[in-house]
């Protein structure tokens, strides 16, 4: 894994349209739309990290890959781990848990140490990495009711998962 290094993207703008572009591969979204998104990443969360493959000039790194770190307002202890994906091209190569602990770890230096998260069909993966599945949460803050009876009427197929950092 030496050739790769996962820096954050608000040091690193020149990767923005990159980064963009990986995104957009998995869930597609306007441009604009996801530009404004990734220009929020900064050091106090939200901070969106990529995973690049190194060149010789680091202005000509490839990125491979990106996750994003928000944080819960009515957890501050915790954080939700969200947009994590490897270029078609690059998966199967044991890059998403590169970029899962590298993830971690940044978490950390934090002092945070419970992470959240959620997926449609990657349960099996998260759960290799250490992730158990657990209830729901909302990431923006207290559940209202009219939130909580949507919720109960149109139910997701998110799996939510967590997993305390040592």
């Amino acid at each position: 894994m030496d050739q790769f290094a996962v820096v954050q993207l608000h040091r690193n703008k020149h990767f923005i349209k990159s980064c963009c572009a990986v995104i957009n591969s998995e869930w597609p979204r306007s441009e604009s739309a996801r530009l404004h998104s990734l220009e929020a990443s900064c050091d106090t969360l939200p901070t969106s990290l990529i995973l690049t493959k190194k060149t010789e000039d680091i202005e000509q790194a490839v990125v491979v890959g990106h996750s994003k770190v928000t944080p819960i307002p009515s957890m501050p202890e915790s954080c939700f781990v969200e947009s994590v994906v490897i270029k078609h091209e690059h998966r199967r190569k044991g890059l998403g848990k590169f970029l899962m602990l590298k993830t971690e770890e940044f978490i950390k230096t934090l002092g945070i140490h419970t992470v959240y998260l959620s997926t449609l069909d990657k349960q099996e993966f998260y759960s290799k990495l250490g992730y158990i599945q657990c209830l729901p949460i909302n990431i923006y803050g207290n559940f209202s009711k009219m939130h909580s009876s949507l919720t109960m009427n149109f139910p997701s197929r998110k799996v939510y998962m967590k997993k305390i950092l040592l």
